[in-house]
């Protein structure tokens, strides 16, 4: 299947961490984690968890930053080619790319709960990019770039509920946001101190060095 349907906790517990993909709900008493954070497994199979090998730890920590991020494993691995060609520190390179996905970037902007909903948001083309309509949650946003809600969509009942909480977010230093007109602009590329995902790039890195 290209797109998991499945329980998104079932992930986390995967994970053996939170990977923050229901939004506001994971922070709140209600999140799967807090109460079953073992490993998923019929009759409690998934509360003992087995010695990792080396390449397990690897492999787990590249399917954590891709279910975080919601990438496919083919985008994935094409991320880190793309990363590992440019200048700079290959792991950093990746996250800094993952960053600038426009999903993403609609997150930290704090006009989508969460990643999933906002790859909902632009793929209904509710999203404009310096003015114009982008219905492509990969499309990697530059330096300089205006991001906003459609003037169209902010009458939709979605967007007004975004709309309500949006103010008491706060925003990455490398976007600036207006929380009164839905919209917001990249500054510039964020750091990796920046970039406050629970992510060890550099096992990702061995893995594909193998």
């Amino acid at each position: 299947m290209a797109k998991y349907t499945g329980p998104v906790c079932r992930l986390c517990r995967r994970e053996g961490a939170k990977l923050y993909l229901k939004g506001d709900r994971c922070y709140s008493d209600k999140c799967s984690f807090t109460e079953r954070g073992f490993a998923p497994g019929q009759h409690g199979a998934g509360q003992t968890r087995k010695k990792v090998s080396e390449y397990g730890i690897q492999l787990r920590e590249k399917q954590k930053t891709r279910r975080i991020y919601g990438v496919l494993e083919r985008q994935f691995h094409n991320y880190f080619v793309k990363a590992d060609r440019q200048k700079g520190i290959t792991g950093e390179n990746l996250l800094v790319m993952l960053e600038r996905r426009l999903d993403n970037v609609v997150f930290r902007m704090g006009l989508a709960e969460s990643r999933n909903q906002a790859r909902q948001l632009v793929r209904h083309g509710l999203i404009r990019v310096n003015g114009r309509r982008v219905n492509i949650p990969s499309f990697l946003v530059k330096a300089g770039d205006a991001v906003g809600v459609r003037e169209e969509s902010k009458q939709s009942p979605i967007i007004k509920k975004i709309a309500e909480s949006l103010g008491s977010k706060q925003a990455p230093a490398w976007l600036e946001v207006n929380a009164e007109d839905m919209s917001g602009k990249v500054m510039r590329y964020p750091t990796r101190e920046e970039i406050d995902i629970p992510i060890q790039e550099h096992l990702i890195v061995e893995l594909y060095s193998r």
